[in-house]
């Protein structure tokens, strides 16, 4: 047996940075469509080594093996408004498991304060060291719910902490239903748009537990 869960952000209009509007109706034209108009950091989004200009590389030059793996879910919602997690917040226990190419996803619990200002404002975040730390381990994906894994108000912490992890670390920003999880061990799956050039693309991520 296995329990999937969605992790991704609904897009919809009130959603920072993204847009729907009608282009066809079924009355006018015989089909329903929209066009969409999407911020590349909008939702439940990844980011590509070229948003800090880290290397060329962007959104989908990324090999797609890098997207899918085991992931180890850390519970840090103790952290708080504007807290900094640290290497120390990762249990033992998967400290002790962990083996290079896992990934680890952030449980904040920050998605619940999505569309509001401290969403943005007042969001927990990585610290340097655990950056340094993701990269030293060879941490495949790296997950949070809020917009971003650094202060995007502090531009010097925000870039480091991106250029850090950008080395060798695929970002997943923006995830939700983490509470939904029975496990603290799941597949992680995260696909952003193949767009070209891209330093950025809203993504579908979701997470498989198997019993």
């Amino acid at each position: 047996m296995s329990n999937i869960v969605d992790l991704t952000i609904t897009y919809f209009n009130g959603l920072k940075g993204f847009s729907k509007e009608t282009a066809r109706t079924i009355d006018n034209d015989g089909w329903n469509a929209s066009t969409l108009t999407f911020y590349s950091h909008c939702g439940t989004h990844m980011d590509a080594p070229i948003h800090f200009n880290v290397k060329n590389e962007t959104i989908d030059e990324i090999p797609v093996d890098n997207f899918v793996g085991k992931a180890w879910v850390v519970d840090v919602r103790h952290i708080g408004s504007k807290g900094i997690i640290e290497v120390a917040h990762i249990p033992v226990d998967i400290i002790k498991h962990f083996t290079e190419g896992d990934s680890l996803i952030f449980w904040t619990g920050w998605s619940q304060y999505l569309n509001e200002t401290k969403y943005r404002d007042e969001l927990p975040r990585i610290s340097e060291e655990l950056a340094h730390w993701c990269l030293d381990n060879k941490v495949k994906m790296v997950g949070v719910e809020p917009p971003s894994v650094a202060d995007v108000n502090n531009i010097e912490e925000v870039t480091k902490i991106h250029q850090i992890l950008l080395e060798g670390v695929v970002i997943i920003e923006g995830l939700t239903n983490l509470d939904k999880l029975k496990s603290n061990c799941v597949e992680l799956i995260a696909l952003p748009l193949k767009i070209g050039a891209g330093d950025g693309a809203p993504a579908r991520v979701i997470a498989i537990e198997k019993y």
